[in-house]
């Protein structure tokens, strides 16, 4: 594609998704987004202004001579990590921001568009490698959308009025698969992103070759049900199911049940960015750790899948599912699909952990300057999640995308698939 023609498309999406982001936060007051309910969450309001800073930072100031920066002390707020752009406000207490305000950050927003409109409407103007950073920024953008919910979400749930974010409609019951087993032959086979046209992080390349064991993967995600009967069959009182750290975790945090599970009697509910319902055992497990989803793993006598028998699975399935366009904001069970053999809700739903470390692939060099630390910097004490949840965008998604994050989070939309050696 030439250089003019992605311009145009870059034009197209960058308002789409921008828009996006401004529609998540329709339902929500100022103090709902100016609020951080724990150190690994962000205020909505930061996550607006910080998108916006990335577009500033990396395209306005360095390719736009007559830009003139909004706010001189705004590169320090809203620099989340970027060591070589310059020091950052803490993030633990981003929620300390009272201003400036929801509103100033609405003008903050308005004021960078319109320096990228002029760039972006004229074609030609921007050269290949700086469309580049504008298409990684529009990425980085629809991954705060999703923090914007998972926060909002942690966020609302502190509050014993269980406020709701949006209504949404329930579904209706339907028939639901059983779970099944896919089989999948060894062999050596190659994951990561190759050189196709389109959009991928550098934590995806280079593709490169893997030997696998002959595997089996579960049809679909673990559901609520049969987690609750993990924990009635003593699932958290049960040390010989745990990872040393994981157990720490259960000792330390109290953990009895999944992120937002609460037992009423001999029932239990659950809270959803549509508010506090009763929970249905049907629908996907979510807003567990790795060590849950490895502790249930063990019970069930099953493992998690490596990152590579995810992706072996993935590569022969499309890009769809219950995803953020959907605007359900929470995991649906999967019907019977008539003709398909395959596994449901690989994409959407939950992110699904896997077994891998975050690592990088063989052969993997991050980018130079200050962009080199949107990745590569965080490869320790990660694992890795795949597939994409009910608030990822459709269009970030693939199968080769690795998501991560310390094996102790909660709060994100991940849950289980299992997998076992075939045989």
């Amino acid at each position: 594609m030439d250089t003019v023609a992605r311009n145009e498309i870059l034009a197209r999406r960058f308002r789409a998704i921008r828009n996006v982001s401004v529609r998540l936060c329709e339902t929500l007051s100022p103090e709902d987004c100016g609020a951080q309910s724990m150190p690994d969450a962000s205020p909505a309001k930061w996550h607006l202004a910080h998108t916006t800073w990335f577009f500033e930072t990396f395209v306005l100031k360095p390719q736009d001579p007559s830009y003139v920066v909004f706010h001189p002390r705004f590169e320090f707020l809203f620099n989340s990590y970027y060591n070589a752009v310059g020091e950052q406000y803490s993030r633990p207490h981003r929620g300390l921001l009272t201003r400036p305000s929801f509103d100033e950050v609405g003008r903050y927003r308005m004021h960078v568009e319109q320096a990228m409109f002029a760039l972006l409407d004229e074609p030609g103007r921007l050269a290949a490698d700086v469309l580049d950073i504008v298409e990684l920024g529009l990425h980085h953008e629809q991954q705060h959308q999703e923090l914007i919910l998972t926060d909002v979400k942690h966020l609302l749930a502190q509050n014993p009025l269980a406020p709701v974010y949006r209504q949404t409609k329930q579904p209706a019951a339907i028939p639901i698969r059983s779970l099944e087993w896919r089989g999948y032959p060894g062999g050596l086979i190659e994951i990561g992103r190759d050189d196709s046209p389109g959009f991928a992080f550098d934590n995806e390349s280079p593709r490169h070759k893997v030997h696998l064991e002959p595997f089996e993967l579960a049809s679909r995600p673990i559901r609520n049900g049969e987690f609750a009967a993990f924990i009635d069959d003593g699932g958290y009182r049960r040390p010989e199911l745990w990872l040393s750290e994981g157990w720490a975790k259960v000792q330390s945090e109290g953990w009895r049940s999944p992120l937002y599970w609460k037992r009423q009697g001999e029932r239990w509910s659950i809270f959803t960015l549509a508010g506090e319902r009763p929970l249905r055992t049907e629908e996907p497990v979510c807003h567990v750790s790795f060590f849950e989803a490895d502790a249930f793993a063990r019970w069930a006598d099953c493992r998690l899948p490596t990152e590579a028998e995810w992706e072996r699975a993935a590569a022969e399935v499309p890009v769809e599912g219950n995803l953020l366009e959907a605007g359900r904001f929470h995991p649906e069970a999967a019907p019977i699909r008539t003709g398909h053999d395959g596994p449901a809700q690989l994409f959407g739903d939950v992110w699904e952990w896997t077994a891998s470390a975050y690592a990088p692939y063989p052969g993997y060099r991050p980018a130079a300057g200050a962009l080199g630390e949107y990745n590569g910097k965080f490869m320790s004490s990660q694992m890795v999640l795949r597939g994409g949840s009910c608030v990822s965008p459709r269009s970030h998604l693939r199968a080769t995308y690795r998501n991560f994050f310390p094996p102790d989070a909660r709060w994100q939309f991940s849950g289980i698939r299992l997998a076992r050696d075939a045989g």
